[in-house]
């Protein structure tokens, strides 16, 4: 069933469906009639040579300067060629169509300009499959992504080039293929296209979509090495959280109850500790913080989804625009480079409960380094090297990139969000956590052969998973293929929607 984008309501979920599983989507009737309504109200002050910005004006350090009648037609298509100035490789498909499907959303509002054609020719690339060749890197993350989402633009006018059917075709090529009719650009068609963070918001989407269940699989991964330590569970009750209130803990720490539950550990048939070391008995409060830190972003992220990033936004209503800074990115990257911290610190809670697991003065009984041949084998002792290469990865990554503004345009634009190298950085910060959560599960799998004691049903669950990819290490091999089979296991969750059949839902 199609995805309606009216202005409001588009879930991070939402934008993954359309995005990665290539849902379609269709503008829905009111929408449609506030944007004939905004056109109507710019086509008259066109008229009427009423100076508007982006309209019949130049751009950023430009915007004095007053167009002509004969520039104003001609100026939205310069516009594009000028700003369609990223480098390098392309950005991943998803990330586009995510950013298109934003871009719909704000024209629904009514407070853009655009033709309406302009935005049902978009609906339409995404429908059938035409997705713009866009350099992911070029935008600082201010006045919009304007290089990538200029690249998207140029679609419109039948240039620049496009995926279809897996094949990089010529723009315009793509769009006859795919039997669309190129609208071409008018006066505001170009800058209303191009001026919101869209690529960044996606971005964002995607990265929180996948974040979230990262961390119920870093609770799985936690629960299965407390099970392998012996951990005393008492830290988990749900009294001592609700307690100190904070709502990402309690959280946590009954995702990690269900795991743990119908096993001897949760039932205190094992001999344990009366207060275990920090990264055994705080992961509720350290997990849950990553939760109340990604739930803060995700609010931020939505409502960008579904407000006005534009300028000038029109408000036809009253019969007046307003030129301000409604494109700035400041509001998503903040709270997503607090995001992707997140992640790493949760990583680095995950390399030390690995940690516990290998080292033989802290295994509770475990053979140093989960291997039975000790000296004549190493077991899983090199793990350890990999994870730590990946965390300090992560911790370089994690530089806020908020706080790295570079003054452009004749300063101009003298303070810019960044945001994209935020959104960047973050995919590249949670793959390497995909390798470091997967390195602690595997070794967790390793520890629980050893144990000899009953282990909670979602434990057992997440074992047997793991045991499909990765076998039990007896004796000593390479080990890079089990590495990187984990990460791709930990990317793809299926250790999480097993458990979940089990346990239920971890939240």
């Amino acid at each position: 069933m199609a995805i309606i984008l009216n202005g409001s309501g588009l879930t991070i979920e939402k934008v993954v469906q359309i995005a990665r599983n290539n849902e379609k989507v269709e503008l829905c009737p009111e929408a449609l009639k506030r944007m004939e309504k905004c056109r109507a109200m710019v086509e008259k002050k066109i008229d009427a040579k009423e100076i508007m910005y982006g309209v019949n004006t130049g751009i950023g350090e430009f915007s004095e300067v007053v167009l002509t009648d004969e520039q104003v037609k001609e100026f939205q298509k310069y516009l594009i060629y000028n700003h369609s100035a990223g480098i390098g490789d392309p950005a991943p498909i998803e990330y586009i169509r995510g950013a298109m499907a934003g871009r719909i959303n704000v024209h629904a509002h009514g407070n853009s300009g655009v033709r309406p054609i302009i935005t049902q020719t978009l609906i339409e690339m995404l429908n059938k499959g035409v997705t713009p060749f866009v350099c992911q890197k070029g935008s600082v993350g201010a006045c919009g992504d304007l290089a990538p989402m200029s690249q998207i633009a140029l679609l419109l006018m039948g240039e620049g080039q496009a995926y279809y059917k897996d094949e990089l075709l010529e723009g315009k090529d793509a769009m006859a293929k795919a039997g669309i009719d190129i609208p071409g650009l008018q006066a505001r068609d170009g800058l209303a296209t191009i001026n919101g963070s869209n690529v960044l918001t996606a971005m964002s989407a995607i990265f929180l979509y996948d974040a979230k269940r990262w961390l119920k699989q870093a609770e799985i991964g936690a629960a299965m090495s407390l099970e392998a330590l012996k951990a005393n569970m008492k830290p988990y009750s749900a009294k001592l959280h609700q307690a100190r209130g904070f709502s990402g803990a309690v959280r946590s720490a009954e995702a990690i109850r269900k795991i743990v539950t119908g096993g001897d550990l949760a039932e205190e048939k094992i001999a344990c500790k009366v207060q275990d070391a920090y990264s055994m008995r705080s992961t509720p409060q350290v997990i849950g913080a990553a939760h109340d830190a990604l739930g803060y972003a995700l609010a931020q992220v939505e409502i960008e989804l579904n407000g006005v990033g534009d300028n000038p936004i029109f408000f036809p209503d009253e019969n007046i625009q307003i030129s301000g800074a409604s494109f700035q990115g400041t509001p998503v990257a903040l709270p997503m480079d607090m995001a992707g911290i997140a992640i790493t610190m949760v990583s680095l809670l995950s390399e030390r409960l690995m940690n516990r697991l290998n080292n033989p003065a802290l295994s509770v009984g475990l053979p140093p380094f989960l291997t039975k041949g000790a000296g004549m084998f190493s077991g899983l002792m090199l793990i350890q090297y990999t994870a730590d290469a990946l965390l300090a990865e992560q911790r370089i990554l994690s530089t806020p990139a908020s706080i790295q503004s570079i003054p452009a345009a004749a300063d101009q634009e003298d303070f810019v969000s960044m945001g994209m190298n935020t959104a960047i950085k973050n995919f590249q910060i949670l793959e390497n956590a995909n390798g470091v959560l997967g390195i602690e599960i595997m070794a967790a799998a390793q520890a629980l052969d050893f144990r000899d004691y009953k282990f909670g049903n979602g434990t057992r669950k997440a074992h047997e998973v793991v045991r499909r990819h990765v076998d039990f290490l007896d004796i000593d091999r390479p080990l890079h293929t089990d590495n990187t089979n984990m990460q791709k296991l930990i990317q793809t969750g299926e250790i999480l929607d097993e458990v979940e059949k089990v346990v239920g839902s971890l939240g």
